[in-house]
């Protein structure tokens, strides 16, 4: 959904500029850098997880309610349904009426906003930090139940088409290489179907699915909530208790095999683009496992290769041979490396001139690759290190503390550890040049990536 706007709270924050100003209560205190985020974690006797991490340096409160499913395991045959469901998230509950939960928030000052990722479906709030109870009975009320009727499914398969329609279909570049690329690259359908629906399907969709899909997936044992800001722990815990506790849980469907097989050759795909004037090149590698040394090696190598204009695929591609404007990338195209749960690629795109070929282009890519297999220094992981240091507390400094509630949600889900958002910096300290070479060799290697190549066929 895209229902941001103007408040007094984003101008306020907005007059603060770009910087990032992290309050003193993320600062570990003692020798040695470091975050130090507080958090109190714990969960009801129904199953749901509950963060809360208070922040006194401005007088907002931030929550955010992540449900443990995302297009991955949405129904077959009904693609595109975990985000037609997010937009019935919006049309009603028991006490609040269609469209009443975005005026509450909006007319208290708030801002909020709900999307569909790979692994999980979240909504979030921001809002004065007197409004926590009233935010949190907001949230209750429509996990508790919603209101689900034809009218306003009728409606949001219009609205979802439509998006499909402005996005992907009727755009030069529509999906690509976001929604594209899994759909090559992956085998399991899970992994491989169009996340964002097949009008058909979203056609196809009936009430009963949308009945269904809410009293399996929309239950407190399959989510977190997770609260940030100007707040009291014990306040927090009082409401948290008295408005979702008496939830009932639900009974969860064994989760299905997610699992990618191993790669063994490179897989290159071409893709007709009738809006496009020129081609465009995508280049995946897939990942190694979450949380293995091989992961966080990857995370670096990330910064060493792609991110900022100091990297070397920037300064090869873009600064010495002009191959395109710019290459732009990274792990999870709709997230960060931190938010999701499964097979994931280490991806990078860009637009060129027709006169260079996908072969020039990646003949760089294996460039930068050796280095990294063979060359690369520990002053190049130092580099990377600040670079993902600025990232981090990017994340948790900024975007009205939503950043923070992502990270620790995340954390929450698929670690049952939101704490571990400080231990990222050590995590990744431990990183050796040897680690990286040997991570390098082992999964960016051309057997293990996928080239799509956009043709493009617009008449001018």
């Amino acid at each position: 959904m895209n229902i941001l706007k103007k408040t007094p709270i984003m101008v306020a924050l907005l007059m603060l500029g770009s910087a990032t100003i992290l309050p003193m209560s993320v600062l570990r205190a003692g020798p040695g850098p470091g975050l130090e985020v507080p958090v109190t974690y714990y969960k009801l006797a129904n199953g749901l997880k509950v963060v809360l991490s208070p922040d006194k340096s401005a007088p907002i409160i931030g929550v955010g309610v992540y449900y443990n499913i995302g297009f991955r395991i949405e129904p077959r045959n009904r693609t595109g349904f975990a985000h037609l469901f997010e937009h019935m998230m919006f049309q009603g509950s028991q006490n609040l009426g269609k469209m009443e939960f975005i005026q509450l928030v909006q007319k208290n000052g708030g801002i909020l906003n709900g999307s569909t990722r790979f692994d999980f479906t979240n909504y979030f709030e921001v809002m004065p930090a007197h409004k926590l109870e009233t935010a949190l009975w907001a949230e209750a009320d429509r996990m508790r139940g919603l209101k689900i009727d034809q009218a306003n499914l009728t409606n949001q398969q219009g609205v979802v088409k439509n998006e499909v329609k402005v996005n992907v279909l009727n755009q030069p570049y529509g999906g690509f290489p976001w929604l594209d690329m899994p759909q090559y690259a992956n085998t399991n359908w899970y992994n491989a179907h169009n996340f964002y629906g097949d009008l058909a399907d979203l056609d196809s969709a009936k009430l009963e699915d949308v009945n269904s899909f809410f009293k399996t997936y929309y239950a407190p044992n399959n989510a977190v909530l997770v609260v940030v800001g100007d707040f009291e722990v014990a306040d927090g815990k009082k409401w948290v208790d008295q408005y979702f506790s008496s939830i009932p849980a639900a009974t969860l469907p064994p989760k299905p095999d997610i699992s990618e097989p191993a790669q063994t050759a490179e897989k290159r795909a071409h893709k007709e683009d009738k809006l496009a004037n020129k081609p465009a090149i995508a280049v995946a590698y897939k990942m190694p496992e979450r949380n293995t040394p091989e992961w966080y090696a990857m995370g670096l190598i990330d910064q060493i290769l792609l991110q900022g204009q100091d990297s070397r695929l920037f300064q090869a591609i873009v600064q010495e041979k002009g191959y395109a404007g710019n290459v732009s990338g990274g792990i999870n195209y709709l997230g960060s490396m931190f938010n999701y749960q499964g097979p994931m690629f280490w991806m990078s795109d860009l637009i060129h001139d027709a006169k260079t070929s996908p072969d020039a282009i990646l003949t760089e890519y294996d460039k930068a690759a050796d280095y990294v297999k063979t060359q690369v220094t520990q002053a190049d992981i130092n580099t990377a290190l600040v670079k993902m240091r600025s990232f981090l507390y990017d994340q948790i400094g900024s975007q009205y503390g939503i950043g923070k509630i992502d990270l620790l949600a995340s954390f929450a889900m698929f670690d049952d550890d939101p704490a571990r958002i400080n231990g990222l910096e050590a995590a990744f300290a431990k990183v050796t040049p040897e680690l990286i070479k040997k991570t390098a060799k082992e999964y960016l290697d051309a057997k293990n990536r996928t080239v799509l190549i956009v043709d493009p066929k617009a008449t001018n």
